[in-house]
């Protein structure tokens, strides 16, 4: 912590940054600039792999030392633990070990059992926040011995959850965790009103998106910009699983539902990860070519409510001294 810190959580303590701000990982908004950028602005950034090597072309260890010529402060990693194929868990646990090796130690995991990344980097002095939508994850998570956990509500982008955000710190409020406030967050009264909630921190990916460090295309940063809260809809169409989109001409002409086949395909036990394995490929082409697509037409934009708290593409650095002005302008009695 610095002594320049408007507020101690146990965020700021694990990670050892100023401000309890995380740049959530998001794919394909997560360039190695934009990563940076938080954590030299007082948060902590959040690299995101696939979008670090498959969308961005770096070699997963090139682009951790390239964005180390960006800022010495602390960056973080997230792990997609889901155990879609051995090939690619064997890859994630390739790029867990090169991240300890290149001086990381702050771990997202989502989507899947914590407990190998836990085992693997506590012994180290690593640290481990784990992706939850409701109870019964984070109480995988806790058992798996996390040492925090990332609440994402119903307001987020990407896969949202299905409760509001006092709602969901009310279920997770007695497990012994610091809990993060995941959707929601885009101006700094959003900020200070969830510390003031009794999170330990925020996560935000839509907001950071609108960014000059980000390099999304125009088209989708002016899209956010434009947004309302009405704006976000619920799309079954990128992963199988609701995602929060942009709703535009395109969405529209796509359909937010599943159709028939991929329904049945996901009821399936066996049949659902062959049809998760189809999405996650279709998707990640799809999401790569729209989000940096300069011409705009492809209209297929993950973003969270928090885009109604929006209004221009500005710097990393400039949102987050609004969030560190209204911190120390804030009854310090914060929970």
């Amino acid at each position: 912590m610095t002594a320049a810190s408007p507020v101690a959580t146990a965020l700021t303590r694990h990670t050892g940054i100023e401000l309890p701000v995380i740049g959530g990982a998001m794919y394909p908004c997560s360039n190695p600039e934009l990563v940076a950028a938080v954590s030299e602005a007082g948060g902590i950034g959040i690299v995101q792999p696939i979008s670090l090597t498959y969308v961005h072309g770096w070699g997963f260890r090139d682009g951790l030392k390239f964005i180390r010529t960006c800022t010495a402060k602390p960056i973080g990693f997230n792990a997609l633990i889901e155990r879609s194929s051995r090939r690619y868990h064997e890859r994630m646990v390739e790029w867990v070990n090169i991240a300890l090796e290149e001086g990381v130690r702050f771990f997202v995991t989502s989507l899947g059992n914590p407990r190998w990344v836990v085992d693997r980097v506590t012994p180290i002095g690593g640290v481990v926040y784990h992706d939850v939508t409701e109870r019964r994850w984070a109480l995988k998570g806790r058992d798996a011995g996390v040492h925090g956990l990332i609440a994402v509500n119903q307001q987020a982008g990407g896969h949202a959850g299905p409760k509001d955000p006092r709602a969901l710190l009310e279920e997770l409020a007695d497990l012994d965790l610091p809990v993060v406030c995941a959707g929601g967050i885009g101006t700094a009264t959003d900020f200070v009103q969830a510390m003031q909630l009794g999170y330990a921190g925020v996560q935000m990916g839509t907001r950071f998106i609108a960014t000059t460090e980000c390099r999304a295309s125009p088209a989708y940063k002016a899209a956010i910009v434009s947004a309302s809260e009405d704006d976000i809809a619920l799309s079954e169409r990128i992963t199988g699983v609701p995602v929060s989109v942009i709703r535009t001409p395109y969405i529209d002409r796509m359909g937010l539902k599943a159709g028939p086949f991929a329904r049945w395909m996901l009821r399936g036990h066996r049949r659902k990860r062959w049809m998760r394995t189809l999405y996650a490929l279709r998707s990640l082409w799809q999401l790569k070519r729209s989000s940096l697509d300069e011409t705009g037409k492809k209209e297929y934009w993950q973003a969270g409510k928090s885009v109604a708290g929006v209004s221009k593409i500005e710097p990393v650095a400039d949102i987050l001294d609004r969030f560190r002005h209204a911190l120390n302008t804030t009854d310090h009695s914060l929970p």
